[in-house]
């Protein structure tokens, strides 16, 4: 039986359009991690998944294209944070829900995908986060797309915290252990390099 054996369907979003501050500035998401981009390993697990693969950028669009069926930008020059990609995400979204990661989980697996979309399916009016111990991490989600409107609305009075907005709007968590390795986030550069004893 498949581990992704929930009938939800969603849109993927992946999110990929940030500026990069801990990585100096370059694209997270085209950055190597065992010999591929980062956006490489977390596509190919989710691609079986959907027919509408969207990943959010504001940069090396061409790079992206080829792994995605569309992608997004924010309507924002100034990196205004990953809540604008998630905005644009929900507006190209064609499914009733949206799976949402950041290009920096490379080792999320697909038994956690699939609890996130039957946890969802089982509450399909409201967000569902992971959350572990008093952690949330709002993105890594499954969001309706028919709470577009009320996170819009968020955004205009000045809200910029996908936490506080999926909490406001009855969101649930998925728990997860604490020191769980699939949440792992990528995001400095001395966590992309080999470990010692540990090929490539």
């Amino acid at each position: 039986m498949s581990l992704d054996s929930s009938p939800l369907p969603c849109s993927i979003l992946l999110l990929a359009g940030g500026r990069g501050q801990r990585m100096g500035g370059q694209d997270k998401g085209l950055l190597p991690w065992q010999g591929e981009p980062l956006i490489a390993h977390v596509q190919r697990l989710v691609r079986p998944l959907t027919d509408d693969l969207i990943i959010s950028c504001n940069r090396n669009h061409e790079r992206y294209a080829t792994y995605a069926d569309q992608l997004v930008s924010d309507d924002s020059p100034d990196y205004p944070g990953p809540l604008a990609g998630i905005r644009a995400g929900l507006g190209a979204a064609r499914h009733t829900h949206v799976l949402i990661l950041p290009c920096d989980v490379p080792q999320i697996d697909a038994r956690l995908l699939a609890e996130l979309r039957t946890t969802a399916q089982r509450n399909p009016l409201l967000p569902v986060m992971v959350r572990h111990g008093e952690f949330w991490e709002p993105l890594i989600c499954v969001i309706p797309t028919g709470l577009r409107t009320a996170v819009e609305q968020a955004w205009h009075a000045g809200e910029r915290s996908p936490r506080k907005i999926f909490l406001q709007l009855g969101g649930i968590g998925l728990a997860c252990p604490a020191d769980d390795p699939r949440l792992a986030n990528l995001n400095t550069p001395e966590l992309l390099l080999p470990r010692p004893g540990v090929s490539e």
